[in-house]
């Protein structure tokens, strides 16, 4: 975006702000792979390929990679950084074996 961006000017001009970036923390980091993990549990079925397996395959996906995340920052994560990490694979853990059960 450059500085003379209509939309980015139209945006802080209605809002009188320039829009928010979001926080340069780890949970940013973690919190996209959460979210999409998440939708794709909570849907019934892919839109795109009507295959009902491939939502739980892109939930997986998203899951083996933030297993891949705490492989990789493992000793260098401070106590909540661990636990946002360690807390968001539970859960999503548990959601995709409850709903994998029963499907």
């Amino acid at each position: 975006m450059t500085k003379d961006d209509p939309e980015k000017k139209a945006s802080e001009e209605s809002t009188g702000t320039p829009p928010a970036l979001p926080p340069k923390e780890f949970s940013s980091l973690v919190t996209p792979f959460y979210i999409q993990a998440l939708m794709a549990l909570e849907t019934e079925k892919d839109p795109k390929s009507q295959d009902p397996d491939s939502r739980f395959d892109l939930a997986q996906r998203m899951i083996d990679l933030l297993d891949m995340l705490k492989t990789k920052t493992e000793g260098r994560l401070d106590s909540e950084e661990a636990n946002i990490l360690d807390s968001c694979l539970h859960q999503l853990k548990m959601i995709y074996l409850q709903k994998k059960e029963n499907s």
